[in-house]
């Protein structure tokens, strides 16, 4: 999956989260995928606990944090 299409799952709406960036605008953000990663979850058990979500959601949280750390997110709001 590229890039742009990774990057169509994250959503980010005022009165959702706070507005944080959320998965498909469900009320999972990016954080607390990476929040699950950093406490030593693996992708399968992330996706077993979570059913929701798919394992673009995680890539796309991944790439998500990682432009934004670098300044360089540009997203299209929902």
């Amino acid at each position: 999956m590229d890039t742009h299409k990774l990057l169509e799952r994250i959503t980010l709406k005022p009165g959702l989260m706070g507005g944080k960036p959320t998965i498909r605008g469900l009320r999972f953000t990016v954080g607390d995928i990476i929040e699950l990663l950093s406490d030593d979850m693996t992708h399968e058990a992330i996706l077993e606990q979570h059913p929701m979500l798919e394992e673009a959601d995680i890539k796309a949280a991944l790439l998500y944090a990682s432009l934004k750390l670098k300044n360089t997110v540009v997203i299209h709001e929902a």
